[in-house]
């Protein structure tokens, strides 16, 4: 199994630290000899937590009970598909419909695991005014208040 170390970072001092104290203890002894070997440090924003993960399903699933698009029940997945392209073209990224591999037209949406916390908790957003304006009640909507700086649900 490959060895993996993950650091989270909030600002430039208790990074710094986390360089010194943690990061390199943990890389030097992997790169001594005889056990030489090459290392990747990958340093990325934070993607979406696992809170905002269950929230924006649990939504999926509560529009698919209640709600109807174009005269049609949709799945939660479907939903998903049109909540995230919906909200792309509402915060200006847009589209990007191609011809499938069958003729049909397929929307190369955004990918919901690699967004960032931020952008999760626009997206909840988005999809809580859309419920509100279409009449759809979310389950224990209370328990689901977003942070705008950390896009935690508290």
């Amino acid at each position: 199994m490959t060895e993996r170390l993950t650091l989270r970072w909030w600002e430039p001092v208790q990074a710094h630290a986390s360089m010194r104290d943690v990061l390199w203890p943990w890389t030097k002894p992997r790169l001594i000899v005889p056990r030489a070997r090459s290392l990747i440090v990958v340093a990325r924003e934070e993607t979406r937590s696992d809170l905002q993960n269950n929230w924006i399903h649990a939504a999926f699933g509560d529009v698919a009970k209640q709600a109807q698009w174009m005269n049609r029940r949709l799945a939660p997945v479907q939903w998903k598909t049109l909540f995230v392209s919906g909200h792309a073209m509402a915060t200006g990224l847009g589209a990007d419909v191609i011809p499938g591999l069958e003729g049909e037209f397929v929307n190369i949406r955004e990918s919901t695991a690699q967004m960032s916390r931020a952008r999760c908790a626009s997206l909840q957003t988005y999809m809580q005014a859309w419920c509100a304006e279409h009449d759809v009640a979310l389950r224990d909507a209370r328990q689901w208040e977003i942070n705008p700086e950390t896009g935690e649900i508290s």
